[in-house]
């Protein structure tokens, strides 16, 4: 059996910025790595950020909002903090897993206050594209 690099996509509650980069991750490096997400801590699912992955064509509705502890004693080559919070507040984790930061912008926060869904919908599609096209150019 092939062992495949292990990369863990943290932020801090797990519903939509590393939910995102986990599903485009899938999407276009699932048979060379093993994906997965996590949270410091763990909030549910974001919809929007659901929906706005399936208009591009990836499914993450069947992945769920889960804290680090609930992965287990996996051995993490890369782990990349997504947010700004994770990034300060990363565990320590077994083995030698480099950690890297890549922060993106909160859709949730930004949207904050906004009542028309289309321009809420706006921030959660430019941060999906963002991570999207920081995820494509993995090496």
């Amino acid at each position: 059996m092939e062992n495949k690099t292990k990369i863990l996509f943290l932020c801090t509650g797990n519903s939509c910025r590393s939910q995102m980069a986990e599903g485009w991750a899938r999407h276009f490096l699932g048979n060379k790595y093993e994906i997965y997400s996590a949270g410091i801590k763990k909030h549910g699912m974001n919809q929007r950020a659901i929906k706005v992955m399936q208009e591009s064509g990836v499914d993450i509705s069947n992945q769920y909002s889960k804290t680090i502890e609930e992965l287990g004693p996996i051995v993490f080559d890369t782990v990349y903090t997504v947010c700004g919070h994770a990034n300060e507040n990363c565990p320590i984790f077994l083995g030698a897993a480099k950690k890297i930061h890549v922060g993106f912008d909160d859709p949730p926060q930004l949207s904050m206050g906004l009542s028309d869904e289309e321009e809420i919908l706006s921030h959660y599609r430019r941060v999906r594209d963002e991570i999207k096209n920081w995820v494509k150019n993995f090496k």
